[in-house]
């Protein structure tokens, strides 16, 4: 089998664009940082997991003590971010274990298996708080909107925090920093309408807000919860990568030269931000198969910048080497 990042004798190995074969291990290449760039986003998940993780516990306390479903349904949130800031922090981790004899692809599915977990676990708790805000708009509890103001105003000061902690005064960062920073934002934007709804029943007396504000935050956590489901559940079900189109991938190979025809191609996510791709290439005779298993993998790496491409390139088909049988009478 020809690998497309090498070009050794038997035409399998890994490599780049020279055409030599690297040590380079798709299960944890992604995460190897002999800069410490690891170590640093990890100590930042977990300032960030401490902070969202203490006051979710005060927000539950508070909205019992006042009634208000708006914090309530606000925990529930921040109980969201606090397992997406953990799933990040094992990813980390997990990440960066070797694979072995068993898992050749490493451990980095593990955690679009807890994503998928996760997820589900969301729309069935927004799906809860929407019932209850919806019996809640028909009879509308007295609220103390005075502590649930603090509450919500000290939440907000918590979620911005935790983003500054995660790299809000410079965006970047690896994959996990990004999608905590954007739940930890989200919850932000949940703490606003707390804050809202308690001003609406403080000044304008209207108890109507409190869980007018909830099903706005439910509404909020059950389309990421979704979102979430439906990316790890392609994953899991091997569809093509996102930003992939398998018609110009098949192009791609096709107009290789040396390329005369391909069949059995795959292309799916082993987990994100890690794709991988398989195909077989019929020769046309023109060059060696290792040559042009190297390049289709090249050209697939430039255009798609998929780094993990095997390629098994196969001879012309036996019937256009043969004599015809006249000439072999004649012989």
């Amino acid at each position: 089998m020809g690998h497309g990042h090498g070009s050794h004798g038997h035409g399998h190995g890994h490599g780049h664009a020279h055409g030599h074969a690297h040590g380079h291990d798709p299960a944890t290449s992604q995460v190897q940082d002999p800069h410490g760039v690891t170590r640093s986003a990890s100590k930042r998940l977990t300032w960030a997991l401490s902070l969202t993780a203490t006051f979710m516990v005060v927000e539950v306390v508070s909205g019992f003590l006042t009634q208000s479903l708006a914090l309530l349904s606000d925990a529930g949130h921040m109980l969201t971010d606090s397992g997406a800031l953990l799933l990040a922090l094992l990813a980390q981790r997990i990440a960066m274990k070797p694979r072995t004899r068993l898992y050749t692809f490493g451990f980095r599915r593990a955690e679009i298996l807890a994503a998928l977990i996760n997820g589900v676990v969301l729309v069935v708790t927004a799906l809860l708080i929407i019932i209850e805000a919806v019996e809640r708009l028909e009879h509308p509890p007295e609220v103390h909107a005075g502590p649930m103001l603090w509450v919500a105003c000290a939440g907000l000061a918590i979620n911005l925090c935790a983003a500054l902690v995660l790299g809000l005064h410079h965006p970047g960062g690896n994959a996990n920093l990004r999608a905590a920073l954007a739940h930890v934002l989200s919850d932000a934007l949940g703490s606003v309408a707390s804050i809202g709804a308690a001003l609406c029943v403080l000044y304008f007396d209207l108890p109507i807000a409190d869980p007018l504000a909830s099903l706005f935050i439910s509404l909020l956590i059950g389309f990421g919860a979704l979102r979430l489901v439906r990316s790890t559940a392609n994953v899991l079900m091997e569809s093509v990568p996102m930003g992939v189109d398998l018609g110009e991938l098949e192009h791609t190979i096709r107009d290789t030269p040396g390329v005369a025809d391909l069949h059995d191609l795959h292309a799916w996510g082993i987990s994100d931000g890690f794709a991988a791709v398989t195909v077989h290439v019929v020769l046309d005779g023109a060059a060696h198969g290792t040559d042009v298993a190297q390049v289709v993998g090249h050209r697939i790496q430039e255009r798609f910048g998929i780094t993990h491409v095997t390629v098994q390139p196969e001879s012309p088909p036996a019937s256009s080497q043969l004599l015809p049988a006249e000439r072999l009478i004649r012989r």
